[in-house]
């Protein structure tokens, strides 16, 4: 769950109960109701529709299953037609860069990008390579299941949760549109849960239809005065229950301050009613909208601009689309047909949206402080038909391949058109400045302005953990 904290002068962060302690309850005698109408009239989340001064925000954009590196970003058309593939690469708006002919648009932004061909580690098994790229550290287990463990490292947004800090009521950090899972399991796939550091941290889902990416706002905003009067009435009952709960299990009890932090949430969103309007996507107009797309995805990211507006600090926007139902190949996990696949269904959809954003957020001045980074958990077998992991691999397809991938990064201050490490002629191991999943971590918590010194409990070593084991891609910035 999302512990909101506040900025104070000297950046000093303080709680719901010590705001109350220090008067906030009772400031100019004014009653919660008119407190609340206090806070949105200073600045209670007006942000949606226009960039927020000094934000600094990242959006971590998770595509599922793995997706190709030789047939998108990485190619190789010199290589022999079982590792090059059936797709050409085109020219690009940036010189000496070529990507997939089926990613025209993206292509035209590409002096905004920077593609890190040499991302690498080595676990092919998907819930654990998630988890590395979720985390930012090697899986702490035997890689037996896909699914989350209470023993799992933090995700990056329980740390970002826990550490970060955003104004005026909006939380630390999002998940879109929803937590990446396997048809069939009960549980989201590894690395997305405060982990050993503890349910608390959980990040919060902004959850969507997965038929048709609609958002439902209304649970997060007020609509009037009667819905503030009965927010009034619901917060004074809370308080009764809680005092009465502290009263029979003790001040000291779990249960109270969990009921605390999840009452704490709830007002400074409602109040702020920033996460709210941020979804509300009827409020962009039908040319914006069919501008992403009308895909899970296309809308997802079309939210995460509204809030990188709103001041979120970090948004997770997990790929979706309707072949979370194939057995086989489900999303960016394309074990047979791999081309048509590619070519028909995936490809277009990235294309459209991705490009959208990206061109996006640099027309509203928003690309220099907002770091984009696109990836999976692994990229796939550089010969096509190539067996590693996963035996329903067919002679059409790819499978896992954890020792060389693509990392797509823009904004945040990196300079766009430039190309970081390389891989061989087969694209299938790094040539050099390789980089790991911590150092991608490393380079997003720079971006937050989370010192590389906090530290967490480990209950399960026994010792504190620092936030990352990694260092920041040591890609070439902008000159501000």
């Amino acid at each position: 769950m999302l512990s909101v904290r506040s900025r104070v002068t000297g950046g000093e962060r303080i709680g719901r109960r010590e705001w109350a302690s220090r008067g906030g309850r009772s400031v100019a005698g004014l009653s919660f109701l008119q407190q609340l109408r206090l806070q949105q009239a200073l600045g209670g989340g007006e942000r949606v529709g226009g960039p927020v001064v000094g934000q600094k925000s990242c959006v971590f954009i998770f595509l599922f299953g793995g997706p190709s590196q030789v047939d998108m970003w990485d190619m190789k058309p010199q290589a022999p037609l079982e590792v090059r593939g059936e797709f050409r690469p085109i020219a690009t708006s940036a010189a000496d860069i070529q990507i997939c002919e089926h990613l025209p648009l993206l292509a035209g932004q590409m002096h905004q990008v920077c593609l890190v061909r040499s991302m690498r580690h080595q676990m092919a098994v998907h819930g654990p390579a998630c988890s590395e790229l979720y985390t930012g550290r090697p899986y702490p287990l035997p890689p037996v299941t896909d699914e989350s463990r209470r023993e799992d490292w933090p995700s990056l947004t329980s740390l970002v949760t826990r550490y970060g800090l955003a104004d005026r009521g909006v939380p630390a950090a999002v998940v879109l549109p929803w937590h990446s899972q396997f048809r069939g399991q009960s549980l989201r796939i590894a690395g997305q849960t405060g982990g050993r550091m503890g349910d608390d941290f959980n990040p919060l889902l902004l959850a969507a239809a997965l038929e048709t990416g609609e958002f439902d706002a209304k649970e997060l905003t007020l609509s009037g005065r009667q819905s503030s009067e009965r927010l009034q009435q619901r917060t004074q009952l809370l308080e009764s229950l809680e005092r009465r709960c502290g009263s029979e299990l003790g001040s000291q009890s779990k249960l109270v301050a969990d009921f605390g932090r999840h009452r704490e949430r709830a007002l400074a969103m409602l109040a702020s009613g920033g996460p709210g309007r941020a979804i509300d996507l009827s409020q962009e107009s039908a040319v914006t909208q069919e501008r992403y797309g009308r895909s899970v995805f296309g809308r997802s990211l079309l939210a995460a601009r509204r809030l990188v507006e709103a001041g979120v600090p970090l948004i997770v926007v997990n790929w979706y689309d309707e072949s979370f139902y194939d057995k086989v190949s489900p999303h960016w996990d394309q074990h047979n047909h791999i081309f048509p696949t590619l070519r028909d269904r995936m490809l277009p959809v990235f294309d459209r949206a991705m490009s959208s954003f990206i061109e996006d957020l640099a027309q509203r001045d928003l690309l220099q402080t907002t770091l984009l980074a696109a990836t999976g958990e692994f990229g796939r077998t550089p010969i096509v038909g190539q067996f590693t992991q996963n035996a329903m691999t067919e002679k059409t397809g790819r499978d896992h391949w954890p020792h060389a991938f693509t990392v797509l990064l823009a904004g945040g201050g990196i300079r766009g058109g430039q190309v970081f490490g390389s891989t061989d002629g087969q694209g299938g191991q790094v040539r050099d400045n390789p980089v790991t999943p911590a150092d991608l971590t490393a380079t997003i918590l720079q971006q937050l302005g989370l010192e590389s010194n906090l530290k967490y409990w480990d209950p399960f070593q026994q010792q504190m953990q620092p936030l990352t084991v990694g260092h920041p891609i040591g890609v070439e910035r902008t000159v501000s």
